[in-house]
């Protein structure tokens, strides 16, 4: 004949059932505060990233520049590429394998006269044919982002043999001694779209050799509301475990 659990065993019973309880309940609380920000993340990213173009920010800026305030601004730039000075970084995109075209430029007017920024340029699926520096002042406009050190996935960046899997810009500056170099790169914006009769830059074939812009790809994973449930149903199955040993225990032993 089973014998009634003790007053001792009960008890440890409920007070561990009841830490476990507290923290799945705390667990699944701070995955919905996490929701809430990363809604409004999200929410802050889109209006970045959809305002009107304003001026890089201010080279004494330069250090406190953050993801949470500046990533995915809309930017305007002005001055002058630096070609020979670009480079190819792999990368995969809606287009297939190829490269991204990381160019500097050297910009003009302002406070920020004379200083750099990484601009990639856009999505190429092999390296495009090289072209002298430009003395012509350029303007492009594109998102903030911030520097990728150290490589891609599995692999390392090779600034000696110019072999690149992420925008290191750090890196990259370093390995065409270019200085000041902001610490940021932007995402240059798609070309404007093409009058009737031409054709556009997304319609390639295997040889696209011109940039193609406005690949950024403005997603964040947001899965914290399935956590939460997921904390909070474990939770219910504690008081549900608790219930039926309560239940067990008012029926007693069998005969």
């Amino acid at each position: 004949m089973a014998r009634p659990r003790s007053s001792v065993l009960r008890a440890l019973f409920l007070l561990g059932a009841g830490l476990v309880f507290l923290g799945l309940l705390a667990l699944g609380t701070w995955q919905v505060q996490r929701l809430g920000w990363k809604l409004a993340l999200i929410e802050r990213v889109e209006q970045r990233a959809h305002a009107a173009p304003e001026a890089p920010p201010s080279q004494d800026r330069w250090p406190s520049i953050t993801a949470a305030s500046d990533e995915y601004r809309h930017l305007r730039l002005q001055g002058q590429w630096l070609h020979q000075q670009q480079s190819l970084v792999q990368a995969v995109t809606k287009l297939g394998p190829g490269f991204w075209v990381m160019t500097p430029l050297r910009l003009s007017g302002g406070e920020l006269d004379g200083t750099l920024v990484l601009v990639n340029r856009g999505f190429v699926t092999q390296a495009p044919p090289a072209k002298p520096n430009d003395s012509q002042v350029s303007t492009v406009t594109g998102l903030l982002r911030l520097s990728e050190p150290n490589g891609g996935f599995l692999r390392r960046n090779a600034p000696a043999a110019q072999r690149w899997f992420s925008r290191d810009v750090a890196a990259i500056a370093a390995a065409h001694h270019l200085s000041p170099m902001a610490p940021y790169f932007v995402d240059a914006d798609a070309a404007p779209a093409p009058l009737a009769g031409q054709s556009s830059p997304l319609a390639h074939d295997a040889s696209l050799t011109e940039p193609v812009g406005g690949l950024t790809v403005l997603h964040f994973q947001n899965s914290h509301l399935v956590y939460a449930l997921t904390w909070y149903a474990l939770a219910l199955m504690v008081l549900a475990a608790v219930w039926w040993v309560w239940r067990q225990d008012r029926r007693g032993p069998p005969a």
